[in-house]
């Protein structure tokens, strides 16, 4: 029989490709049948809203493009690099879960920046993207937008008007559109700090460690 470590070595790869894969299976049925900011209506809370972001998760974009996509290529590499060394200290079940959810998720808004201004044409308010030969697209390596399509506007009403500043404004909540990937993010950071106290606690108390550390002078 596998190891322990093993399992959870290969159970770890199984979820990553699995959330990577349905990822980007609802943005490419997405992009390929809707144009941009098309909306589906699924019930009164809960629309597919078709837009496209240059930025971070929930559609920030304070970082220059190509810097961010490089960021989370570097984010993505040790990431990856810890959960295999978790993986082979015996890390608990759901702290390699929590980890691995965080990567997917980084792994699928990736694969938009590196490939999707290679292999579609522009999404336009009147036009739906076509896949064309690589290279073709309507961007460079790197420069590709993220497909965002989630959208729960769970409260939609106007403020009363004796709320002060906002009174009688138009209020959304949850307002931001999201992707599967984004969820994957969001749902990995906040288990880890939920059910993971354990491996938190750990963690920072290894860095503070190693920072009170002494360091010895070199003597020639």
């Amino acid at each position: 029989m596998a190891s322990s470590k093993t399992l959870k070595g290969w159970a770890m790869v199984v979820l990553v490709v699995a959330a990577v894969i349905i990822d980007q299976v609802i943005k490419i049925e997405v992009k390929t049948n809707m144009c941009l900011h098309d909306h589906i209506k699924v019930f009164n809370w809960f629309f597919i809203s078709f837009i496209e972001n240059e930025g971070m998760a929930y559609g920030m974009t304070f970082i220059n493009k190509f810097f961010l996509t490089s960021i989370r290529i570097v984010f993505v590499v040790v990431v990856t690099w810890y959960i295999v060394k978790q993986v082979a200290k015996g890390a608990r079940w759901r702290f390699l879960v929590c980890l691995t959810l965080v990567l997917a998720g980084a792994i699928g808004n990736i694969i938009d920046c590196l490939f999707y201004g290679m292999v579609f044409t522009e999404s336009t308010p009147y036009d739906i993207a076509q896949i064309v030969p690589w290279g073709e697209g309507y961007a460079d390596m790197f420069y590709g937008k993220v497909v965002d399509m989630f959208y729960f506007p769970f409260i939609d009403t106007f403020l009363p008007q004796w709320v002060p500043f906002w009174g009688g404004d138009h209020f959304v909540f949850f307002a931001p559109v999201f992707n599967f990937a984004d969820s994957c993010i969001s749902v990995g950071v906040v288990a880890l700090l939920l059910f993971c106290s354990k491996e938190i606690g750990a963690f920072s108390a290894s860095n503070k460690e190693k920072a009170e550390e002494p360091v010895e002078d070199k003597q020639e």
